[in-house]
């Protein structure tokens, strides 16, 4: 896609990635063709060339650098937050702005998943090995160089390097007191898994703000990622029913019916649907 990318392109790009799968695809196209939907009519080609900048950034800095994860991980945080000054927007961290990557781009702030995607995005230009990972409330990125080392680092704050001690205060900032680093919050997330993360940021915050109709057009969007997922049909009927739409409804929860394990929650909703098709007689 070159120029203004129209909505039905986006959405058929979004749905390509759907068909692959979990195997990896161009994150950061991806996040340009989710602000694409909210951005009709602008040109996305300035910001493929600023990807293509950081790219060619990054290669000039690495030049002759050994593939150590360590020198990786600091030269992506020279050219994304020092050259280029990525940083969390940690003055208006629920801005809408800092999930959509056009925005991010214009205003060098975001969140961590979309600074995330950034870094990952100039990391793999580079032939690197550079994942998300499944971190809760503060999207990480892990670095494995040549030397089999992995390093993880914060996007958010700079890029710079963390430890098992700042993982550990994070997690205890964002899941409580209670909580201990276990393996799960080492392990990476697909590509896609990234992506829904992004999309979930949106909803959440479309949803805290009562923006109904609009998280409803997000979680579309999702399931343009994920078609299968029950759950995502199950938030859609209900997110129709809170604006209004009963016909909406049924047919997002039948989708749900079709997909959905057998168990209580199943039954659950399938009381909601009788009384909905009930209301609509």
């Amino acid at each position: 896609m070159t120029g203004s990318t129209s909505r039905s392109e986006a959405r058929d790009l979004l749905k390509g990635i759907a068909a692959r799968g979990e195997d990896r695809f161009d994150l950061a196209e991806a996040a340009l063709a989710l602000a694409a939907l909210r951005h009709p009519g602008v040109s996305l080609d300035p910001y493929r060339a600023h990807l293509r900048e950081l790219s060619d950034d990054l290669a000039a800095a690495a030049a002759g650098m050994p593939p150590a994860a360590a020198d990786q991980a600091g030269a992506l945080a020279e050219v994304l937050a020092g050259r280029h000054g990525y940083q969390g927007d940690d003055q208006a961290y629920e801005d809408l702005q800092n999930a959509d990557l056009i925005r991010v781009m214009d205003r060098r702030r975001g969140l961590p998943v979309t600074l995330g995607i950034l870094y990952i995005h100039a990391g793999r230009s580079q032939g690197w090995d550079v994942v998300g990972l499944n971190f809760p409330g503060h999207f990480l990125v892990r670095v494995q160089g040549g030397d089999a080392e992995r390093v993880i680092l914060d996007p958010f704050n700079g890029g710079q390097i963390v430890e098992a001690h700042d993982l550990r205060a994070l997690l205890k900032a964002s899941q409580g007191q209670g909580a201990e680093l276990t393996p799960d919050v080492y392990q990476p997330v697909t590509d896609r898994a990234t992506v829904m993360r992004l999309l979930n940021n949106i909803k959440l915050r479309h949803m805290e703000a009562t923006r109904f109709d609009q998280a409803l057009a997000t979680i579309t969007d999702m399931l343009l990622l994920a078609p299968d997922d029950p759950m995502l049909w199950r938030e859609r009927g209900l997110m129709h029913m809170r604006t209004g739409d009963l016909p909406g409804a049924v047919t997002a929860l039948e989708e749900y019916l079709a997909r959905a394990p057998e168990g209580p929650d199943r039954e659950r909703i399938d009381v909601v649907l009788r009384e909905l098709r009930q209301r609509l007689q």
